[in-house]
């Protein structure tokens, strides 16, 4: 059972030092970032070290690996997130001092401040757009401030105190913290129900969004492309309306989508059409591109230019992020964890893969959502895969339900030779190892730790080029 964030809960005045429980998260660690980058003093604490908590500590933050109350020091508040344990020592050693407990959202509305906000929500491709924005804005002059969900290619990090009056955020609908913001224009990429752990209903999951539109103060930039957030659309009464993507009505429609290498097409807009040609696969990402342009438009910048600057774009951490290769083998990682995303990752990689075949590695993640989409997820990896290999659930914050593994994604294939449960990751990698010919992609899936599983899968290839 994790914590609810309390959304109510003040911001302090002064946040001169703040300590963050789970700091190396990709959000928690970005928005520590920009802490240290405001001259605060900064400590934090993680089960494990990681890239994330490596970069903190060499730019001046105090870190430590495993959470114990003696962590929390004199700090005006701590940090922490939704996917925290109530019985966290740290927790619990703050509210008995009665050190303020800010959920990451508070942390992050108290560094944006007046900014004007973008705010980049949906249940698919909001790392990615959030990135679109920040390098687009970037390349045009605006000088952002941002906080993304990876680490940009184009950056390095994943976060960025600018010195402009723009802010991109990569806003969090997984608890409603989204709705913490004071946002100037919202980015709805999809409604695709998901989290209903938290909102309990597709009902309530649409109220959410139309809330968060509704709340723009300027716009809202919605897909025209996708059934739920035209959905949401058409609720929002409060807030002028861009739609953008591949359907012949939307504002800024995105035509002529090649996917032969990086994708590129047409971006059209009151009455004005201009090209561009990014530099990362899938035709997902074109129509990505299209909602970052229409961001960019909203901001008052002309469709030409703010084409060009999207093109800019390099890609985010663990989204089709190529690892390694070993005797001809491809290595991707890719934080896809919902049968959609699945779906895109992989339909991206059909695209550049030619002649070779697709192996995806597939860590389901939350118990809630491995039982819910089971046969979803079969689906779309006996679809677009040539052959998967299953792991266990990460369970994340949640407890684990009977009977829910990895093997109920496996028993949902119609094929089962397209298929292996492999519950052990040595067996998993060694498996891959024995399957992958050269030019094959091996695609390993997921939000949780199965990017973790690569180096076996690095190193499994490397010995059975070893042996050959």
């Amino acid at each position: 059972m994790t914590i609810k964030p309390d959304l109510s809960v003040p911001i302090p005045a002064r946040l001169d030092s703040v300590h963050f429980v789970g700091v190396g998260g990709a959000g928690m660690s970005g928005i520590a970032r920009l802490f240290l980058d405001r001259g605060a003093r900064v400590s934090g604490s993680d089960r494990a070290r990681n890239a994330a908590t490596d970069r903190l500590l060499e730019a001046g933050a105090v870190i430590s690996i495993g959470h114990d109350a003696v962590n929390v020091g004199d700090v005006d508040a701590i940090v922490v997130t939704s996917a925290l344990w109530p019985d966290n020592p740290e927790l619990l050693e703050a509210r008995r001092r009665g050190v303020p407990v800010l959920h990451r959202s508070h942390a992050l509305k108290a560094l944006i401040g007046g900014s004007r906000l973008v705010s980049v929500a949906g249940a698919h491709g909001k790392t990615t757009s959030t990135g679109m924005v920040a390098v687009a804005l970037d390349a045009l002059g605006a000088d952002p401030s941002f906080v993304n969900g990876g680490v940009m290619a184009d950056f390095g990090y994943s976060s960025r105190l600018g010195a402009g009056d723009v802010f991109v955020v990569e806003a969090d609908e997984s608890d409603g913290s989204f709705l913490l913001y004071d946002t100037a224009v919202a980015l709805i990429t999809n409604v695709d129900a998901d989290h209903l752990d938290h909102y309990g209903s597709h009902e309530a999951f649409d109220d959410a969004f139309v809330r968060f539109a509704d709340e723009a103060a300027e716009r809202a930039v919605v897909s025209a492309d996708d059934a739920g957030a035209l959905r949401v659309a058409a609720r929002v009464g409060g807030t002028a309306i861009t739609t953008f993507g591949e359907a012949e009505g939307a504002d800024v429609r995105v035509t002529g989508i090649t996917t032969d290498g990086p994708a590129a097409g047409l971006l059209t807009a009151g009455g004005e059409t201009a090209a561009f040609t990014l530099r990362v696969p899938g035709r997902h990402n074109a129509v990505n591109a299209a909602g970052a342009v229409a961001v960019l438009l909203s901001l008052g910048f002309g469709l030409a230019e703010s084409a060009a600057a999207v093109s800019r774009f390099g890609g985010t951490g663990r989204r089709f992020e190529l690892k390694g290769r070993v005797d001809g083998v491809s290595v991707y990682d890719d934080y896809a964890h919902h049968p959609t995303e699945v779906d895109a990752a992989l339909t991206a990689a059909r695209t550049v893969v030619g002649e070779g075949r697709i192996l995806a590695v597939h860590q389901p993640h939350l118990y809630s959502r491995t039982q819910a989409f089971a046969g979803d997820f079969a689906a779309v990896l006996e679809r677009t895969a040539d052959h998967t290999v299953v792991l266990d659930v990460d369970g994340a914050r949640e407890d684990p339900v009977e009977g829910v593994t990895g093997r109920i994604v496996v028993d949902r294939f119609a094929d089962p030779s397209t298929v292996d449960y492999a519950p052990d990751w040595q067996a998993a990698a060694d498996l891959v190892a024995r399957i992958a010919r050269p030019g094959d992609f091996v695609v390993t899936l997921g939000c949780g730790s199965v990017y973790r599983i690569v180096p076996q899968l690095l190193d499994a290839l490397g010995e059975r080029a070893a042996v050959a």
